[in-house]
Formats: C-alpha cells, structure tokens, sequence
C-alpha cells in the first residue's frame, strides 16, 4: 500500500521523578536521514533508539526530539555551562529581556540534571516503549495520508487511459491523412516515380511513425503502477521508476503524432503525469 513519508506522533513516559516527552516529525527525503535530540542522561541509548527508528520508518527526514517536561521529587542541579551559553546566544537577539530570557534558558534542554547517573531499567524499559509509540503514531499518521495519496493516483491513472484511448481512437485519422497527403504529392509529382517504389516507402514511413506499441506498453505501465501501489510497501522508488516509463512512451507518441489533436491530448497526459510524478516524491 502506498504511504507517505510525512508524519508526527507524539507520547510521553512517566517515570518516578520525571515526565519524559517524545516527540517525531517525519518528511519526504531520498534517504534515512534522522535528526536525534535527547537529554544527556539519554546518552547511552541513543545507539538503540536510532536503530529502533531505522527499523520503523526506514525513509524520510526524520527530526524525532525527547526532553524532560517535569522533574518530580528528584535532586536536580543546575548545568551554569550550557545556561550561560544558551543566556549568551538569546542576548544577541533584539529587543531581549534578562529576566525572561534566563526563564527561556532553564526550560531549555540540558539546563537541568538530575543527580541520577544511571536510569533504572525500568525507567529504560518506559522511555523505549514510549519511543516505539511515537513510531506507532507516526506510522499510522503517514498510512492515513498514504490512502490519501493512493485515491489521487487512481484517478490521475483512470484519467491517463481515458486519454490514452483518445489517442488510439484519433490514431487511424493521423495514418489516413499522412496516406492521402503522400499520394497528393506523388499525383503532383513532375518526375516519374515507380509506383512500388513509392508504396514500399510509404509502409515503411507509416511502420515507423506508428504509435501502437507505444500505447500498449503505457497501458501495461499503468496496470503495474496499479499492482506495486496494492501490494508493495515502501514503493515509492519503483513508483517513481514506472512513471519514468510512461513519461518515455508518451514523449515517444508525442514525438511521432504528427496530428494536432493527438499532440494536445499527449500534453494533457503529460500535466497528469507531472502531478503524479511530483506526489510520488512523497511517498515512502
């Protein structure tokens, strides 16, 4: 099934002195590119938590955030360093304020520690679990906008073979006209020319301006669009790889036409295309 790579989830862990939030946003990106913020008694699971990530959501921007929302009953003790730097970089904005700046500054990550070296596995257990929630979330968030997404592409492919057999339809026109045009200017001809000869050439132009095989090869990319985007997940990339090939085939038919009315539909086609092509770089 088709699901996009935009998503957000959020979950928090409660553990005996503290509330640990997390929280996921996730973008379209040609790879796995995770941003990781976490306190620094977080540190030692980092490792797992970006494995964990990996494994859920494989692709995308990935900017996933945990921090402390409340401490509870626990000896918390000021970190001056990193105070005095965030105090250092808020003073360079305009119009700032010492009294709310340094508020700003203690609700910042790392401001506060708790005495704590080690978190207890249980504490361990809840913050991992909550991550795995997160992901949950997220996931189902981009499944939602993934069906969103699928629905368009139905329609843009249904309007594609309607458009397509516009195309087939007008085909047998575009060969009369070439015929009568080529025979008009054999009848015009001042010179004599072999009449098998001339139908021999005439086949040849005709076979070599055809558009059928192009038209049946779009129709069988447009069923196997339909097929990876049911059944495979991810499947952007190969989504992407097969709109590749219908944009070759209708460029070909373009190419070849040679008829007004054929070229117009194949610009059509080609704006249907486009706006596949351009919600498939969000998909996952």
């Amino acid at each position: 099934m088709v699901q996009s790579m935009t998503g957000f989830g959020k979950e928090e862990a409660l553990l005996e002195d503290k509330r640990v939030n997390v929280e996921i946003r996730t973008l379209n990106n040609k790879g796995f590119d995770l941003s990781l913020r976490t306190p620094v008694f977080l540190n030692s699971l980092e490792l797992d938590i970006r494995k964990l990530v990996s494994r859920y959501l494989i692709r995308g921007k990935i900017d996933c955030s945990i921090w402390i929302d409340d401490w509870v009953g626990a000896a918390l003790k000021i970190n001056e360093k990193v105070v005095r730097e965030y105090l250092r970089q808020l003073h360079a904005l305009p119009h700032n304020d010492t009294t709310a700046m340094l508020s700003i500054a203690m609700r910042l990550p790392e401001s506060l520690s708790s005495d704590k070296e080690e978190l207890p596995q249980e504490d361990v257990t809840a913050i991992v679990t909550a991550v795995e929630k997160t992901l949950q979330k997220v996931q189902n968030h981009r499944a939602e906008e993934g069906k969103q997404m699928a629905h368009d592409f139905t329609m843009r492919l249904e309007l594609l073979e309607k458009l397509m057999v516009q195309v087939q339809i007008k085909a047998p026109e575009r060969v009369q006209k070439v015929e009568e045009k080529l025979q008009l200017a054999f009848q015009k001809a001042t010179v004599k020319v072999d009449s098998e000869r001339f139908e021999q050439e005439l086949i040849y132009y005709l076979e070599k301006t055809d558009i059928t095989e192009e038209c049946v090869r779009i129709a069988n990319h447009l069923q196997y669009f339909k097929e990876v985007m049911e059944k495979e997940t991810p499947n952007g990339k190969k989504l992407g790889f097969i709109a590749q090939e219908i944009g070759r085939e209708i460029n070909t038919i373009g190419s070849k036409a040679n008829h007004t009315e054929i070229q117009k539909t194949v610009v059509q086609m080609k704006d249907e295309l486009e706006k596949i092509r351009e919600q498939l770089m969000n998909v996952l």
